[in-house]
C-alpha cells in the first residue's frame, strides 16, 4: 500500500497548556479598563489573557494574574511564581477563528496573537475562583471579526495615568505608552509628589514605559534623561524622585542608556543627593552588575558614613553587585540598627542597616 505524504494541519484546536482540555473564546469584561485585554478561564482553574499582537506579553501576564486574583492587585503582587502560581504561553493564536496556526500565516493573514495562561495554586484558587467566574458570566464574547483586538479610541488622561500609577497598575500604562508618549510627561509630574511611595512607583513605571518607547524612539528618552539630570539646581530636589527615575530608565534599557551611568557618579559627591544616587546605581546593578563593577572600591568608604541611608544603600548596592571585594568592610558594620526605607516592586519596607548588610553578604556568598 502506498504511504501518503504527511501534511501538517494548517490550524489546530486551542487547548489549555496545563490540562489539555479545549478552552472557550476569550471574553471582554464589563469593566472596560484602559488597555484591557480579553480574558477567559479553563475548567482546570487556569485563566488566560489574549494579546492580539504578541508584543505585549508583559501586560498580558499582568492582566491574567490580576484577573486570576479576582482583580485584587494587592494579592497579585504578593504572589511568587512557581510557589504560588504557574504560567504558560500559547503562541500563534488566531482570535478570528479561535484556532492555533502553527505556520503563523492563515488565509493571507499573519497570525502573531498569544494567550498568556496563569494557574494559581489550589489554596488560592479556592478564594478567588467564584469571583472570577461571576465576572466571566457577565462578560461579552469577543467578536470573531475583531480578532479579539480592541482598538483604543481615546488616550489616557492625566488623571487616569496618575490614578493607575498610584495604584501600581503597571500593565495598562506600559501598553498605552506604545500609542501615546504623553504618558511619560504625566508620570514625570508624579516624581515630585508629596507621597514617597507615589514617587517611587512613578519612577519605576517611568523606567518600564521608557524602555517600551525607546524601542521605536530612543531619542525622546535620551532627551528625558538629560532633562532629569539638569533638574537639580535646587538642593531641595534631594527628596524628589528624579534620580530614582534615572536609575529605573537605565536599568530597564541598559544596552541603550548605559552611557549615562558616569553622569550619575557626580551625585555621589553631594551629601544630600548621595543616598538617591546609591539607590539609582543599586537599581542598575540588579539588571547589569557588570556595568558598575569597576566602582566597587569607590563605594567602600560610604559604608562608614555618618548617614545611615548612605551606609544602608551602599550595602544594598554592593550586594546587588556581588562585590566579594567588599566582604570584610560589610562584615565590620553588620550590627547597625538604624532603619531606612527600601522600595521594591511597588512596596516600601523598613529594614535596618544590619539587615541590609546581612542580605548583601548572603548575596556575595
Amino acid at each position: 500500500m502506498q504511504r501518503l505524504p504527511f501534511k501538517r494541519a494548517l490550524t489546530q484546536k486551542v487547548a489549555c497548556p496545563f490540562c489539555g482540555m479545549p478552552i472557550e473564546r476569550p471574553r471582554e469584561l464589563k469593566t472596560h479598563r484602559p488597555a484591557e485585554m480579553p480574558l477567559g478561564s479553563c475548567t482546570c482553574g487556569a485563566v488566560y489573557a489574549y494579546d492580539a499582537t504578541g508584543h505585549n506579553l508583559g501586560a498580558a501576564f499582568v492582566e491574567a494574574l490580576v484577573f486570576a486574583c479576582n482583580m485584587d492587585w494587592d494579592l497579585a503582587w504578593n504572589l511568587l511564581p512557581e510557589e504560588d502560581y504557574l504560567q504558560r504561553i500559547v503562541e500563534r493564536y488566531d482570535g478570528a477563528t479561535h484556532r492555533i496556526v502553527p505556520g503563523g500565516v492563515y488565509e493571507g493573514r499573519r497570525i502573531a496573537g498569544a494567550l498568556y495562561f496563569v494557574r494559581l495554586h489550589q489554596d488560592i484558587r479556592e478564594v478567588t475562583a467564584e469571583g472570577v467566574q461571576k465576572q466571566l458570566q457577565k462578560a461579552a464574547p469577543v467578536s470573531p471579526a475583531a480578532g479579539g483586538q480592541r482598538t483604543r479610541t481615546y488616550a489616557l488622561t492625566k488623571s487616569e495615568v496618575e490614578d493607575l500609577a498610584r495604584k501600581y497598575q503597571v500593565g495598562p500604562l506600559v501598553d498605552a505608552a506604545r500609542q501615546d508618549k504623553k504618558i511619560i510627561r504625566y508620570l514625570q509630574r508624579l516624581l515630585y509628589a508629596d507621597d514617597k511611595l507615589v514617587r517611587m512607583r512613578a519612577a519605576e513605571i517611568l523606567g518600564k514605559v521608557s524602555a517600551v518607547v525607546a524601542e521605536e524612539d530612543p531619542g525622546s528618552i535620551a532627551t528625558l534623561l538629560q532633562g532629569l539630570f539638569t533638574s537639580f539646581a535646587d538642593s531641595s530636589a534631594s527628596s524628589w524622585g528624579a534620580i530614582d527615575a534615572i536609575g529605573e530608565i537605565i536599568g530597564h534599557a541598559p544596552e541603550t542608556f548605559a552611557g549615562y551611568i558616569p553622569t550619575l557618579y557626580q551625585f555621589l559627591e553631594d551629601e544630600l543627593l548621595r543616598p538617591n544616587a546609591l539607590r539609582a546605581l543599586g537599581r542598575i546593578a540588579k539588571a547589569r552588575p557588570d556595568l558598575l563593577h569597576k566602582t566597587i572600591f569607590r563605594l567602600l568608604p560610604f559604608l562608614y558614613a555618618a548617614d545611615p541611608e548612605t551606609r544602608g544603600y551602599t550595602a544594598w548596592l554592593l550586594g546587588n553587585l556581588g562585590a566579594s571585594e567588599a566582604r570584610d568592610s560589610l562584615a565590620s558594620i553588620r550590627g547597625g540598627n538604624e532603619e531606612i526605607d527600601i522600595y521594591e516592586e511597588g512596596r516600601i519596607t523598613t529594614k535596618t542597616v544590619g539587615q541590609l548588610v546581612a542580605e548583601a553578604l548572603e548575596k556575595i556568598g
